[in-house]
């Protein structure tokens, strides 16, 4: 059967646009927090930490016979998927021990708090998966309700903590916990779990025949859009207009700021249809990428 859409099969399927997708949210996350940039380093390992997270549970084994698409591309393309796996985790694991390297006086007088928080995100992202050594087996995705929380705190932790993180490293400074870190810490990952809520739309039959208890499984799909999709967007854009009045934002940088919170309303709307795993991909985690532009545009011209 011939593919309609084969570029963008590769770029979405491969997750290589969650990759373009976190290195657009840190660029938000620290102009929001006035931050300047970081080097090409981080983003960088940003973008293949995230791609390396995203590929792992296709690159394993092959399924044969499975009726997703994604699924499906990765048996077709699976000797290039587990040879990128290999060739990206090598570069990882180069690159943050050079990063360690060069900067082990720094990570050895680093409070307690802050190693914290450099282990919390990528633990929490590990256990989403599960552990199995020996008798010991825990997984946080089979948390149904959890799963999206889950998701959104690590990535909240990636690109909101991270870039700041990362920058009080590389100048040596230290690194202080803000009001307004923590409620862009906050933000993001509330978007990222309503955008997670609107995946497990699409995933309702196999998680229902697994009895994995997400909330469209526990309380049906319009029940998930008109309780809990529309009001949670609504909140996070009333949220953010309370704060930006409050703080005398340019009408221009509301503006903006406000176009994700709206997409994210009429994209949980749209989900009373039913929509291709190319929709999800690309309109519903293409919102991350859009939030990251307005929010981008908003700091450096209002």
């Amino acid at each position: 059967m011939k593919r309609k859409y084969p570029v963008l099969e590769y770029i979405f399927y491969s997750n290589y646009f969650y990759g373009f997708c976190a290195v657009a949210l840190s660029i938000e996350a620290s102009l929001q927090q006035r931050f300047p940039l970081n080097d090409l380093l981080f983003y960088f390992l940003s973008f293949i930490a995230t791609i390396l997270y995203y590929i792992y549970p296709y690159a394993r084994k092959r399924t044969p016979g499975s009726s997703n698409p994604r699924t499906r591309w990765y048996n077709r393309h699976f000797r290039l998927i587990f040879w990128n796996q290999i060739i990206i985790t090598i570069i990882l694991v180069a690159a943050l021990g050079w990063f360690i390297y060069r900067y082990q006086q720094v990570l050895l007088s680093m409070p307690s708090f802050q190693w914290l928080l450099i282990l919390v995100f990528p633990l929490v992202a590990g256990l989403y998966y599960g552990i199995n050594v020996l008798s010991v087996k825990y997984n946080l995705r089979k948390i149904g309700w959890l799963k999206p929380f889950i998701i959104g705190f690590a990535w909240a932790g990636l690109v909101t903590v991270y870039p700041v993180l990362y920058y009080c490293i590389v100048h040596g400074i230290n690194y202080e916990i803000t009001f307004i870190g923590s409620l862009l810490t906050l933000k993001n990952m509330m978007f990222v779990a309503v955008l997670c809520i609107m995946f497990d739309v699409k995933d309702y039959a196999t998680d229902s025949t697994y009895k994995i208890s997400t909330f469209v499984v526990k309380i049906g799909l319009r029940k998930t859009i008109f309780y809990l999709l529309l009001p949670l967007s609504l909140l996070g854009l009333l949220t953010f207009m309370a704060y930006a009045l409050t703080h005398q934002f340019l009408p221009g940088k509301i503006l903006l700021n406000t176009i994700p919170f709206l997409l994210l309303v009429a994209a949980g709307y749209s989900l009373r249809k039913r929509r291709s795993l190319l929709y999800y991909l690309v309109v519903i985690d293409g919102l991350m990428l859009v939030k990251a532009a307005c929010g981008i545009v908003a700091m450096l011209y209002f």
